[in-house]
């Protein structure tokens, strides 16, 4: 494996002092107007924000679409992108009103207004898709549009963290005249006013983006085309850029490679960061599946071992996780450490005898095909789940689109999936996973928890929520809806002639493509 000439170690603090402001590209002269080409195993789901909530649609959305807000590179707290201000009225955080910039155009020509905003918030509500990002907007009673320049988002209960969601892919602004209000638009083409426009896209192959000439917003410029290819399986990815047929990969390289970079090759270079994603085992707490007895969870989660998984499976490339939030986040507990400390096997059988069930347990485990290391980490866990005899587990791989609408409609006992966070806050790691409803569809609804949850949502210094998470956490842990395994640390390989990597991904869920440049 070739190595790196550099290595580059980001945290979000410093990426917070380094991106601070707007940012205009360098010019490029000659060949240096050449596509960049970016590869990832992150697939897309759909080219409509109303249908898609997962990393690799909204990276691509951060792209061609625009929100009202946005995030610095390694920022906390949202700014104006669409909007020229935003703001909530009154001391109630339930009203929030942002007006916007004026010369904003689709590529039809048309002025982006209000009821565009109006009408895109909307949809996402209505269509509701079962893998879209309906959930996110839970606090969302009605949008108004004031005028042509003035949205207003009548909240149902006090929300700070609705600025943060405003600035994620689920806000994405679409054209009302191109989208339908009650279906997802089908086809291959977006309408959006992001930095860039694209050109084409073939699925699960490549998307060709162009710098949008008419883009205005918080970028003080855009970027160079790029174009982003789509790979199956992290091998697949780490060939085309061992053949020199990549300029940047990123999410996800082989484990044994990302271990393996040296920094002593002048021909390559990488970034490493933290990261706040997370990986979870999440369960199916349903009436009808065998994990339904929180006894039997219990039991899972004193034989799953997270140090051999990271050892053996991610070779030290990511982190144990023993908790719902990951390290750097507000609120981060290590509640499953403290519950269930050490691989058990003896414990766990006692809590299945208390459960009077039938041994060995058994169980479907569900992941998807192509996500990194998805397939070598089910077999770890089957290993480790089946120690003692306890549980028998039917491990089966599905292709991306399709485990998110069995997952979504409860049809495994069992699923590994990544999380990257939609905002750095703990908000993000709540509702969506652990709250009633959630996105991860576990039918697991705890009435403390919501309410918990709620009460969060009232503090404009989240600072003052960390106590509310540590008790959803210390909930979660006894539960059991889900497994905390790991916490990932980013990584981008470029060639020595890309610059700009270390910017692209930093867990504000916002994928700066605009920022790779040649050097």
């Amino acid at each position: 494996m070739r190595s790196v000439r550099m290595r580059i170690l980001v945290t979000l603090l410093v990426l917070a002092v380094v991106g601070i402001g707007g940012w205009q590209l360098l010019s490029s002269q000659g060949d240096k107007n050449r596509t960049i080409t970016v590869g990832t195993t992150d697939a897309v789901t759909s080219l409509d924000p109303a249908g898609a909530y997962d990393a690799g649609s909204w990276a691509l959305f951060s792209n061609v679409f625009q929100t009202l807000l946005t995030f610095e590179p390694g920022g906390v707290r949202p700014v104006p992108d669409a909007a020229k201000s935003c703001t909530f009225e009154g001391g109630g955080l339930k009203t929030y009103r942002c007006s916007l910039r004026d010369g904003i155009t689709f590529p039809s020509g048309r002025e982006l207004t209000a009821a565009d905003v109006k009408y895109s918030f909307e949809r996402v509500k209505r269509i509701n898709s079962d893998v879209g990002p309906a959930s996110l907007f839970s606090t969302l009673g009605s949008v108004t549009a004031d005028s042509a320049t003035t949205v207003t988002f009548h909240l149902s209960s006090p929300d700070a963290t609705f600025p943060l969601k405003v600035a994620t892919g689920a806000g994405s602004i679409v054209d009302k005249d191109a989208y339908p209000a009650r279906a997802l638009r089908t086809g291959t083409g977006v309408d959006g006013t992001g930095p860039y426009t694209l050109t084409s896209y073939t699925k699960d192959q490549k998307a060709v983006l162009a710098p949008y000439g008419q883009y205005q917003g918080y970028l003080g410029g855009t970027g160079h085309s790029v174009e982003l290819r789509y790979y199956a399986n992290s091998q697949k990815l780490q060939s085309a850029w061992r053949h020199k047929q990549l300029d940047v990969a990123t999410r996800t390289l082989p484990p044994q490679v990302l271990s393996e970079l040296n920094p002593s090759d002048p021909t390559q270079r990488v970034t490493e960061s933290d990261s706040s994603e997370t990986r979870n085992l999440y369960l199916n707490t349903r009436a009808n599946s065998p994990l339904h007895d929180a006894r039997v969870r219990r039991a899972m989660a004193w034989l799953v071992n997270r140090e051999q998984l990271a050892a053996k499976v991610y070779d030290g490339t990511v982190d144990p996780l023993y908790s719902l939030i990951p390290t750097g986040i507000i609120g981060h507990t290590t509640s499953f450490f403290d519950t269930y400390p050490t691989q058990n096997t003896a414990k766990a059988r006692e809590l299945l005898t208390q459960a009077g069930v039938t041994l060995p347990v058994r169980f479907t485990f569900g992941y998807g095909k192509g996500r990194g290391a998805g397939a070598e980490e089910a077999a770890e866990l089957k290993q480790q789940l089946e120690k003692g005899g306890l549980f028998k587990v039917d491990v089966q791989g599905y292709e991306w689109t399709d485990f998110q609408k069995r997952w979504a409609a409860g049809k495994m006992d069992a699923w590994a999936v990544g999380w990257v966070a939609d905002y750095p806050d703990p908000d993000t790691f709540g509702s969506p996973l652990v709250g009633t409803g959630s996105t991860m569809s576990t039918g697991y609804s705890n009435k403390a928890v919501d309410a918990v949850i709620r009460n969060s949502q009232q503090y404009a210094d989240r600072s003052r929520a960390s106590n509310d998470f540590r008790d959803i956490q210390g909930d979660v842990a006894a539960d059991v809806p889900l497994i905390p395994l790991w916490q990932r640390k980013e990584y981008v390989v470029s060639t020595e002639d890309v610059g700009g990597g270390q910017y692209l991904s930093d867990g504000t869920g916002v994928f700066r493509l605009w920022r790779l440049q040649w050097i």
